[in-house]
């Protein structure tokens, strides 16, 4: 068997694991005509293509290079650490063509429980990679009265799901930490900020865990990255480099910073 008919009897039995051929489509974010020539075998996806539809099906690229009898066993019987962490990578990245929309450069803002009173501004860029959808960020931040200069550097994985957008990152590093935010998407006639809640742990404050609001600030596809990574470190909420509707976000009433005190 010709590897281009392995690839395209393989894919048709991953395929059929699934409720339809257009859900596979439209999740993965690949053009139902032209993945029908994928699974008859009248065109070999690129190898970006074929990254996307094996992270899809929780596989990698060379999976779809294996004899069909051993894909079938290994669609089945997956490996112990795929098996494990399966039905959660099968969240990621949910609705592929929705969070596309949300591609690119951000300036985020949040309250932080290390540095109370001030507005933490660090930077995001979520895009396309591989066969699923990530963010790294960067957060520096420079405490001359505590003689602090922290900068930290984040990677993650983005999903879309019922018109939210969930982001799991671990920082990078020793002593890794994870995060998770959740942002609701851009509304019909506002297309600059995402709003949500972001959720990890304090740097200072005995890596105790917090809760508090946050926000982005869509900066564009290929913003001048100079600029953005200085405008990153703490604000206080008089600064003029805050935008007013991020003030208005952080400063209501509710957007106190939820945590619990050490004794509990």
């Amino acid at each position: 068997m010709q590897q281009d008919d392995t690839f395209a009897t393989n894919l048709r039995f991953a395929c059929a694991t699934r409720r339809s051929i257009s859900q596979v489509c439209r999740e993965i974010g690949i053009n139902r005509q032209q993945f029908n020539r994928y699974i008859n075998g009248e065109a070999r996806p690129s190898a970006h293509n074929v990254a996307r539809i094996a992270a899809f099906f929780g596989l990698s690229a060379e999976d779809f290079s294996l004899a069909p009898k051993l894909f079938e066993a290994r669609m089945i019987r997956p490996e112990r650490h795929r098996l494990e962490a399966g039905q959660l990578l099968e969240g990621f990245p949910g609705d592929a063509a929705a969070l596309r929309h949300h591609f690119g450069y951000y300036q985020t803002y949040h309250l932080s429980l290390s540095w109370p009173g001030f507005v933490v501004c660090s930077c995001a860029h979520i895009y396309e990679e591989g066969g699923s959808i990530r963010v790294k960020s960067i957060e520096r931040i420079r405490d001359k009265a505590n003689e602090i200069e922290q900068f930290s550097k984040y990677v993650g994985l983005v999903t879309f799901w019922r018109n939210r957008i969930f982001i799991a990152e671990r920082t990078v590093g020793q002593a890794s930490m994870l995060a998770q935010t959740i942002l609701m998407p851009f509304e019909v006639h506002q297309r600059v900020y995402l709003r949500g809640t972001t959720m990890g742990v304090s740097w200072r404050k005995e890596n105790l865990p917090y809760a508090s609001r946050m926000i982005w600030r869509h900066i564009g596809l290929d913003p001048d990255k100079r600029q953005m990574l200085s405008r990153c470190g703490l604000l206080p909420f008089g600064s003029r480099h805050l935008p007013s509707a991020v003030r208005r976000f952080l400063e209501a009433p509710e957007a106190e910073v939820l945590t619990i005190p050490a004794e509990y």
